[in-house]
């Protein structure tokens, strides 16, 4: 009985000079606080920068989450692309090859400027064959295009209608690429007896750039090159 009244005493004492040294404090003045006070300041200043630190940690963490978030999205994105021109990459290849073929034809149907001599002369064959007279075949001059050149032809010829439309029917049948273009037919004067319709048009040919025509295209492309 008397230990735990001791007991009960000091337990009654010690809260009593505990509780003294949280009276009377200066608050503008914490270093003049006794032992357990400052040690309960500290432990609190602590235990706040240490959420403080943690709540900053954490949003770092967060907008890390978010922009791996966001990456991941993007990466998605161009796998779903880099994937579907995977699928259909021989499909590609088998287009480009298709049109490489078409070029090569067209080219083919281009003369070299060795060769333009011989289609003017079919041209102006073509109108004699159908029985035309020719007034006037003058080509003019050549214009020089990124990757050919083109050729008009003025031409001005007599004959009737149907041998007209077969001459101009001749000229697209022909081996290499000739246009007829700016067509203008006009009837005869009165009181002649040949009824001849007179056809004006610009013929156009093109042709392929050769070997210098294209070293010239391509030091003109150049910086520092003559236009």
């Amino acid at each position: 009985m008397a230990k735990s009244l001791n007991m009960q005493i000091d337990f009654a004492s010690l809260k009593e000079r505990i509780g003294s040294q949280f009276r009377g404090l200066n608050q503008n003045d914490p270093g003049t606080w006794p032992p357990l006070p400052r040690a309960t300041a500290y432990a609190v200043t602590l235990i706040v920068a240490l959420a403080v630190g943690w709540y900053a940690w954490l949003s770092g963490v967060k907008d890390q989450l978010n922009q791996a978030q966001q990456q991941e999205v993007q990466l998605r994105d161009e796998y779903k692309s880099k994937l579907a021109q995977a699928v259909s990459l021989d499909l590609l290849k088998a287009q480009k090859a298709q049109v490489q073929q078409y070029v090569l034809l067209l080219e083919k149907q281009l003369p070299s400027k060795a060769e333009m001599d011989a289609l003017l002369s079919d041209i102006n064959q073509a109108g004699i064959g159908r029985g035309l007279q020719f007034e006037l075949f003058r080509p003019g001059q050549v214009e020089v295009k990124n990757y050919y050149a083109e050729l008009p032809i003025t031409i001005k010829v007599k004959g009737s209608y149907n041998d007209l439309a077969a001459f101009t029917a001749d000229v697209a049948k022909l081996s290499r690429i000739v246009t007829i273009n700016n067509i203008a037919i006009s009837s005869p004067p009165a009181g002649n007896p040949s009824g001849k319709l007179t056809m004006d048009a610009t013929a156009k040919t093109f042709r392929y750039l050769d070997a210098d025509e294209v070293a010239a295209q391509q030091k003109a492309k150049r910086p520092g090159g003559k236009k």
